[in-house]
């Protein structure tokens, strides 16, 4: 089996080339690849590269991820987000490939207090959730087979993340102010391609399990929790570490000023995709520990 990975130097890449691995050749592209495009924004060579490489999986990691920026650059989110995963799919369509691809909380528009489903209405508050809408909306009308995992909250040992700016901060100041009205469940990026890896080898054998799934860890909080839960696990784990910050202020979102609006209720309900593929999704608490047990 050949998998072509796209974005394979992002958080979720750099995962997703651990657990691909196993499944076959797999062939990771990045922005700056020089054999073949692995630059989304170019939506011709992007095609060719499908149709050169005839793979029989494409795994989609690359993507627009910058919500506030996005509400000043429309066309190039746009471009990333939408026209690139329906080049992929279109492509794949052709030659019957799998195409899996990734999307966001952001295209729900926050209201409520329950978990949003895979059936939810769509209507997203900002440029970057109205694209990563649109792009699901394209790859579904392609009418490949495809795997669409929605997400929350995504971290990874690798790179920055909300833990370790919360970390740092705390280490520098003498009180935090968090966010508390805001609720998802935070996501490791090893748990999104381990997830992945499984769901593509079950799909290749029932392509009646293709769809839009919602894949996030199991329960859920603020960000103001989630930022006491690291500083507490980090005082376990590193006893020495000495934190400045005295107190982690509870405040609402109107505290911060932001370019683009943040949906306040990001809960995915992921019955779906444990039922689909008989697993169980481990805690957020148990992802974020092992995150912080590799990084401290």
């Amino acid at each position: 089996m050949k998998i072509l990975l796209l974005g394979a130097n992002g958080q979720l890449g750099w995962e997703l080339r651990r657990s691909l691995a196993p499944l076959g050749e797999l062939i990771a592209l990045q922005r700056g690849s020089t054999n073949w495009c692995g630059d989304i924004a170019n939506l011709s060579g992007l095609a060719a590269t499908v149709q050169g490489l005839r793979p029989d999986v494409i795994v989609n990691a690359a993507a627009h991820t910058a919500v506030d920026k996005a509400e000043s650059e429309p066309e190039l989110a746009h471009t990333l987000n939408a026209l690139a995963p329906e080049v992929l799919a279109i492509q794949a369509a052709k030659i019957n490939a799998l195409l899996v691809h990734y999307s966001t909380d952001y295209v729900f528009d926050g209201s409520g207090d329950q978990p949003w489903t895979e059936d939810s209405v769509a209507a997203p508050l900002s440029v970057y959730g109205q694209s990563k809408r649109d792009g699901e909306q394209r790859v579904i009308a392609a009418s490949c087979r495809h795997l669409i995992f929605r997400t929350s909250w995504v971290y990874a040992a690798r790179g920055g993340n909300f833990a370790k700016t919360m970390l740092r901060l705390a280490q520098k100041r003498d009180s935090l102010n968090v966010i508390d009205d805001q609720f998802g469940a935070p996501t490791g990026a090893d748990l999104l391609a381990d997830v992945s890896a499984h769901a593509i080898r079950q799909v290749l054998q029932r392509p009646q399990d293709c769809g839009l799934y919602h894949l996030t860890a199991s329960g859920e909080t603020s960000w103001h929790a989630y930022a006491e839960f690291v500083l507490a696990q980090a005082a376990l784990l590193q006893p020495d570490i000495h934190f400045t910050a005295r107190q982690v202020r509870a405040v609402p979102s109107s505290a911060f000023k932001t370019a683009a609006a943040r949906p306040l209720n990001s809960r995915l309900c992921s019955a779906k995709l444990q039922t689909v593929f008989d697993l169980a999704l481990p805690h957020w608490q148990t992802g974020v520990t092992r995150m912080l047990t590799q990084t401290l």
